[in-house]
Parts: structure tokens; C-alpha cells; sequence
């Protein structure tokens, strides 16, 4: 490509280069040769700009994670003014920083119970990634090496690196062309009661589900489970809202037993449920540890978190010829972590987690109207965090092939209304920042519906039965 193009490119230019370089997460190599991506050159609030100067209410976030809205000039000052400060300092060993000092501080305000313990990771994945293997190093110091073992669920997604894939098991995400831990990880059902089994009341369904965690416990024994880990709503697994009761019970399950819980809050942290944390306020489970990222920094800066009881530290801290030995070359980055502070003064100052509660009630209430659609089986999710569940056939709840790809239609025939929406299976994913107005919410409302009424046509008239 001529000097000129990398040096003022065209938008045509910015897609070649993006086009012939680079490999995206999650590429579908097909869809990406015939089609390319689409180049974001500009974010404000809940609002982004294509390279064409094309505007789309990102009703997205981003990817669960744009929290406080995109162009916040003091947080491009805080960054900028910590990066010449201090740009970098690592946080091994007997190392610290400002910032990380100070964020380790906070969040352990914040987080529930005696959860006073902060490590700081690149993201999510890392997060849950150190959890995983915190699970084994504590229960290791208790004297029960072999109590190592995860349950997880079904649907789950804890991340992508090699462990924290192998824990997650969202359909889609394990190809043929990878390999994955699968010693010592187990997956009990879904906790999703629009898919439960016929005839089964939500409550029977709840108690089934933990039946089926005390099965487990029996069959593999207890000796050998260490943790258990469960994201408090699904997100990336369908925006599973479990039954009443259903993680406490489950939580009391592990007390029995000496299994740790996780709380793998990385999506549901930080406002994006009305609360910092959703796992006491909204559940009623106090998790020996939490995993959060995405809404720590509202995306700005990568930046992960795990944290973890003043219990546990003290299982950990009794032999002290011990090392903890985990950790990453950018944890407790002091950029990331100055931005992760003026991220939470921000949410403090304008009340954020208000204006979730508010809104989030009100996307619900506008979204659920569109389960009148043919097309529409269910809309679901708390907050700002929702989904639409588009079926075939509403009594039986049969889903649409999966090569007729309805979802990603309505999320291309809704971005060409200037609406972002995220395509996953038979569903249409939503969190968007939560500074959204009234009038936002309902411009994706009535937007999505337009774009569901457009592809269902669409589908009656290539054969499909709707409805």
C-alpha cells in the first residue's frame, strides 16, 4: 500500500488494510473474505461513526462494556496525565504503584462481604483464568490437592484463553481445530427456564438443577471439586436470567461441600444490573471470589480483576515460604488503573447506577412489547442487559435453521436504520452505556422492531412458517 494511503487513508484504504492484516476474533472466514468489517473512526456516548461518516446507536456498549459512553474528555485527561507521570511500573513481587494502590483500595469498598483482596489482570479471560487456578492453590494449602477439579455450566463463556475457554462451553465456541482442557471441568445444565423441560414449573425446574449439582458432587466426589464458577446472568450464553433462588441454593450447595464459589461478574459489574456487584444485591450469594473487567474501565483501557476473600488470603499467607506464582507483565498498570478510578468517580458523581435501574426498567418495559412479533419468542434480561429470542414457531418455541441466520439479518437490516445490535445464534444481544436516555431507548425499540417486521417478511416470503 503507497505511503500516502497509511498516512491519510481513505476510508476504502482503511478497509484494504484491515482486509489484508488482520484476523479478528471470532472470524468466520467466509462471511469476512466475501464482506470485510465495518471501520468505526468515532464514539460519543452511545453513539458511533462509521469511516463513511455513517452515525449508529451502539446498542451493544461495545461488548458489554461501554458503561459511562464513549469521548469523555476527563478520562482521555486522566489517562493521558498518568501516562506522563508514570507510564509504566510493574507490580511483581514487592512492587506497587499510585494507582493500583489506590484501585486495589476501592474496589475492595465496594465489593461485597470480606472480599478485601484485589489481583489485577489484562481482562476478563485473565480473570477468571488466575480464579480457576487460585481454586487449586487454596484448596492445595487446605491439604486436599486433589479437590481441584470446576463445575461450570452449559452455555457458559468465562473467556478465551486456554483454561477459561475449556471452563466456558458456549455452543459455537469449541471448533474441531482447537483442543481443550477437559480433565477436571464439568458443565451441569443451563439455568434458562424458557428452555426447561416441559410441564416443569420454574420452581421444580430450580430444584431440579440443584439436584443435578448434588448428583454431581456424589458421583465425581466432593474430595475432587474444587470451585464453582457461574456468571449471575448469562451473557454471552443468552442473557440467561436463572430461576428465583437458583444461585443461592447453588451457593449453599458449595458451602456444604468446601467448594469455593466464583462469581464471574465480568459483564454484570459495575452498573450494568443497577449495582457495583450483582452477586449479594441482586442474589443473595457472597462469592469467595469475583472476576470482573469490561465496566471497570467502561473499555477505555483493558483492565481485569480478581477479587477474592481476606479468608482465603489468610489460607494462602500461613506458610510463608509461599508463592503466589501468577500474574502479568500489565497488571496493575497505572494507566489502566487511573482510568479505572476517574471510570468509577464518574459512575459516583452522576449516579450511574441509578440511571441504569431507571432505564434498564424502562428498556424492558419498551422491549417486551416486541414479543407480540411472530418472530419473537421471548425478550429477556435485567438492567441493561436484554435480549430478544427470535423462534419459529411461538407455542412449541422451535427455533428457525440455523442456516437461515435470522438474527444476523435483523442486526444488518436494523444497522442499516443506524442501529447496532449483536447477532448471537437465534438471538439479538443488547447492553448499551448506561448514560442511555429515554429518547435512545426508544429509538432502539422502535428501530428493532422495524428490522424484525422487515426480515420476518422476508422469511414468510422464502417459505419459512412464522408464528
Amino acid at each position: 500500500m503507497p505511503p500516502a494511503a497509511l498516512n491519510s487513508p481513505a476510508p476504502q484504504d482503511l478497509w484494504q488494510m484491515d482486509h489484508r492484516h488482520s484476523l479478528h476474533p471470532w472470524t468466520n472466514f467466509g462471511s469476512f473474505q466475501r464482506e470485510g468489517a465495518l471501520v468505526i473512526t468515532k464514539g460519543e456516548g452511545c453513539w458511533l461513526w462509521d469511516a463513511e461518516g455513517r452515525r449508529y446507536l451502539d446498542a451493544v456498549g461495545g461488548l458489554w462494556c461501554t458503561n459511562i459512553g464513549l469521548g469523555r474528555r476527563e478520562m482521555a485527561q486522566a489517562i493521558a496525565e498518568q501516562a506522563e507521570r508514570l507510564a509504566f511500573s510493574n507490580t511483581f513481587v514487592d512492587m506497587a504503584n499510585d494507582p493500583s494502590a489506590r484501585l486495589a483500595a476501592k474496589l475492595a469498598a465496594l465489593a461485597p462481604g470480606d472480599l478485601n483482596r484485589v489481583m489485577f489482570t489484562t481482562g476478563g479471560s485473565t480473570a477468571v483464568d488466575t480464579a480457576v487456578r487460585m481454586v487449586a492453590y487454596v484448596q492445595s494449602c487446605l491439604g486436599q490437592p486433589s479437590k481441584t477439579g470446576i463445575v461450570a455450566r452449559d452455555h457458559s463463556y468465562h473467556g478465551s484463553t486456554y483454561l477459561s475457554q475449556s471452563v466456558g462451553k458456549r455452543p459455537g465456541d469449541r471448533v474441531p481445530e482447537f483442543r481443550y482442557k477437559e480433565d477436571g471441568i464439568w458443565h451441569l445444565t443451563p439455568p434458562n427456564p424458557y428452555r426447561r423441560p416441559s410441564g416443569m414449573t420454574e420452581t421444580e425446574f430450580r430444584d431440579w438443577l440443584v439436584d443435578e449439582f448434588e448428583t454431581l458432587i456424589a458421583t465425581v466426589g466432593a474430595d475432587r471439586i474444587g470451585g464453582f464458577i457461574a456468571e449471575p446472568i448469562q451473557a454471552s450464553g443468552g442473557v440467561i436470567v436463572p430461576p428465583d433462588g437458583y444461585l443461592h441454593a447453588m451457593w449453599q450447595v458449595c458451602q456444604r461441600h468446601g467448594i469455593l464459589f466464583i462469581a464471574d461478574e465480568v459483564v454484570t459489574a459495575f452498573g450494568r444490573l443497577g449495582h457495583w456487584f450483582a452477586s449479594r444485591d441482586l442474589f443473595d450469594v457472597q462469592p469467595d471470589i469475583i472476576c470482573t473487567a469490561k465496566g471497570l474501565t467502561s473499555g477505555y483501557i483493558p483492565l481485569g480483576a480478581m477479587i477474592f476473600s481476606d479468608r482465603l488470603w489468610s489460607i494462602m499467607e500461613q506458610d510463608p515460604d509461599r508463592w503466589f506464582t501468577a500474574g502479568f507483565t500489565y497488571s496493575g498498570h497505572p494507566v489502566a488503573c487511573a482510568a479505572a478510578l476517574k471510570n468509577i468517580e464518574i459512575m459516583e458523581r452522576e449516579d450511574l447506577l441509578t440511571n441504569a435501574t431507571r432505564m434498564g426498567a424502562l428498556f424492558q418495559s419498551r422491549l417486551k412489547r416486541l414479543e407480540d412479533l411472530p418472530l419473537v419468542g421471548q425478550v429477556r434480561g435485567r438492567g441493561l442487559m436484554l435480549c430478544t429470542e427470535n423462534v419459529a414457531d411461538k407455542a412449541t418455541r422451535e427455533p428457525l435453521p440455523d442456516g437461515v441466520n435470522e438474527s444476523k439479518r435483523i442486526s444488518n437490516a436494523a444497522e442499516a436504520m443506524g442501529l447496532m445490535v449483536r447477532p448471537m445464534a437465534h438471538l439479538n444481544v443488547m447492553s448499551p452505556p448506561l448514560t442511555i436516555t429515554e429518547d435512545e431507548v426508544d429509538f432502539i425499540a422502535t428501530t428493532l422492531e422495524k428490522a424484525i417486521r422487515q426480515v420476518t417478511d422476508e422469511l414468510v416470503r422464502e417459505g419459512h412458517r412464522i408464528g
